[in-house]
């Protein structure tokens, strides 16, 4: 599910729900509830300052809804760490689409594919993946989905 909390830009909302269904398809969680929200920089900027204590807008957060899983299927294809949900529900991802333009324009991209990246970013942080920890396997799995979701690969 996608939601539109900010003002400031026109996003394609019903482009990204496909995409975030594809995405939970090619990392085999397509029946886990994900929500995506879209927030202000101003909102961001709360949410970065609460959770991870930094006050400054970022581009996305992930925000798990439960602990790890308890069965034989703890671990991923690269061995992170998978989540259960609450039920089917995986967690929430928030986005500030304004920071995802700045980026987009940084790295040549368009908004579309820039918000795109960062909700396979953020639903791979939901699944237990993290890049400031891992000895790359997040960047290199999310590298091989950019190319099966037809995403830029830098």
């Amino acid at each position: 599910m996608i939601l539109n909390r900010q003002r400031e830009l026109r996003v394609p909302g019903p482009s990204l729900s496909r995409f975030l269904a594809r995405a939970k398809k090619s990392v085999r969680m397509q029946r886990a509830g994900v929500t995506v929200c879209l927030v202000s920089d101003a909102e961001i900027t709360r949410l970065n300052r609460t959770y991870r204590g930094q006050a400054k807008p970022t581009d996305v957060l992930s925000f798990r809804a439960a602990a790890p899983a308890a069965d034989g299927r703890s671990r991923g294809p690269h061995g992170a760490t998978m989540w259960r949900g609450i039920g089917d529900y995986l967690g929430d991802i928030a986005i500030s689409p304004a920071v995802a333009r700045r980026n987009a324009r940084t790295y040549g991209r368009s908004l579309q594919q820039e918000l795109r990246i960062l909700i396979l970013h953020g639903l791979l942080h939901l699944m237990g993946y993290d890049h400031e920890t891992d000895d790359g396997q997040m960047a290199r799995y999310e590298r091989r989905l950019r190319r099966r979701l037809g995403l830029i690969v830098p």
